[in-house]
């Protein structure tokens, strides 16, 4: 273990100098942040994680194992990345034609949930609390709230920022926080927000 005045990483984890991290914010085996990075407070990394450089994580992000986070992906506060959740950020790699002037940034925003084995695309954006399903690819830009499924993803539903899937259209309210959104077939919006998280 290694302790630092602010966070703290695993013996075999590796932190490139340079690295900005929050306080509170812990380092499992063998992950490895780079230099150009900047990682807010009390977020937690996995085993064998990926941090590239030119990224940004914000406050209490949640990046389970084996999910590498690739030059200029940025992730709000409270975002959760299930395991091997899959960034890109090149849209036509070929390994004989370099193209690291060419990457696209991705931005996932605020509270937002990225399932197992998803992947994301580069150059899109996923809103506010929206919930990407297990084994999704995010090929577009996510309204917030929206509930993602399939290959290419598409909306399916609306999510409270509990987690929990809204049933009504119109007027809805989730059945296990007591949250209220306004919802119509292509956009969902907040209301009354009970419990959010803290902005930072």
């Amino acid at each position: 273990m290694k302790d630092n005045e602010t966070f703290w990483t695993h013996e075999t984890a590796i932190v490139d100098k340079g690295a900005v991290i929050g306080a509170g914010t812990k380092i499992w085996h063998f992950s490895h942040i780079c230099a150009d990075v900047k990682i807010g407070e009390n977020c937690s990394f996995g085993q064998n994680c990926y941090v590239g450089n030119r990224v940004q994580i914000g406050t209490g992000a949640r990046v389970q194992n084996n999910v590498s986070i690739y030059d200029l992906v940025t992730l709000e506060d409270y975002v959760f990345c299930g395991p091997s959740v899959v960034f890109t950020n090149v849209m036509n790699p070929r390994a004989h034609i370099p193209r690291k002037d060419e990457f696209k940034s991705t931005l996932v925003k605020r509270g937002a949930s990225l399932g197992a084995n998803s992947t994301i695309v580069c150059g899109i954006e996923i809103g506010e609390f929206a919930f990407v399903a297990a084994g999704a690819v995010v090929t577009q830009n996510v309204p917030p709230f929206a509930l993602m499924i399939g290959v290419p993803a598409t909306v399916k539903g609306w999510m409270c920022h509990c987690g929990v899937r809204l049933k009504e259209t119109g007027n809805a309210k989730c059945e296990a926080c007591g949250s209220t959104y306004t919802v119509s077939q292509n956009h969902c919006e907040a209301t009354n927000l009970v419990g959010e998280p803290k902005r930072h």
